[in-house]
């Protein structure tokens, strides 16, 4: 039997982009992330992402018509998705879409929690794969909310965190982060910082961020910017990792992030 959100129940378990062109946003990120692209079982409006064999994420095309924003959105694991989403409306956050059924027997639900940052839900099987720092998959995850302390408290009601559940991912505060661990891994971070939840600009308003680590930062920005992506801010390091902010050629926000202080 393959790997179920039951035994990750909490923890982030897929990123995945909805673009207005699945073609282009193939092209964009097989050029500037070398990923390669195998059909999706939930049909032909999907892609899986992969590197090196190694599912990294999901891209879809939205349907004609549809006047949502292109984003990428990171979708946790939970036992019951019916559970999840009540949860989120006893907690004042709302909810898009779902749950939906999808093929291969997994539901999932599109939500938002009480500050309006967009986040996903699944139950079913995962990619035994994936993993967040490890490998291929996202470098980590990252989310921008107004206060991380009680953003905490919100997904850890949904989500089972830190609830001395058996397996249950781990709260704790590190320089100035609440920083989300499963088994002892970071898997997300929780920032504090200016934003507005009614600004007319989306990227200025609360939002989860993906980072996909990248081996050479300067050559992927390069890149992005020649496949029609743009850099929203100059590039940002401490000690140990240089990271930019970029926005692809459909306007979906992202971040690479490479090993290394700046030179």
């Amino acid at each position: 039997m393959g790997i179920t959100t039951r035994d990750v129940f909490g923890a982030p378990c897929w990123v995945s982009l909805m673009a207005r062109d699945l073609d282009g946003a193939q092209e964009f990120y097989g050029a500037t992330l070398g990923w390669d692209f195998r059909p999706a079982p939930m049909g032909e409006a999907f892609v899986v992402a992969e590197l090196e064999g190694v599912p990294v994420a999901g891209i879809g095309s939205l349907a004609t018509g549809v006047t949502m924003p292109v984003a990428w959105t990171v979708y946790f694991a939970v036992d019951d998705a019916d559970v999840a989403v009540d949860r989120i409306r006893e907690r004042s956050g709302t909810i898009a879409v779902g749950p939906v059924s999808f093929a291969p027997g997994g539901r999932g639900a599109l939500v938002a929690d009480r500050d309006g940052a967009v986040f996903g839900i699944w139950e079913g099987p995962v990619a035994a794969d994936w993993r967040i720092g490890v490998g291929q998959a996202p470098a980590w995850l990252e989310l921008r909310t107004r206060d991380a302390f009680e953003a905490a408290i919100f997904y850890g009601g949904v989500l089972d965190w830190a609830s001395g559940r058996k397996g249950c991912c781990e709260v704790s505060y590190e320089e100035d982060q609440v920083v989300l661990r499963q088994a002892g891994e970071p898997v997300a971070r929780l920032n504090s910082g200016p934003v507005e939840t009614a600004a007319p600009d989306p990227h200025m308003q609360p939002r989860w961020l993906v980072h996909f680590r990248v081996p050479d930062l300067a050559k992927a920005i390069e890149t992005a910017e020649a496949h029609g992506g743009a850099a929203l801010s100059p590039i940002v390091s401490n000690a140990t990792e240089r990271w930019v902010a970029l926005r692809d050629a459909d306007g979906a926000v992202f971040r690479l992030t490479a090993d290394g202080p700046a030179d």
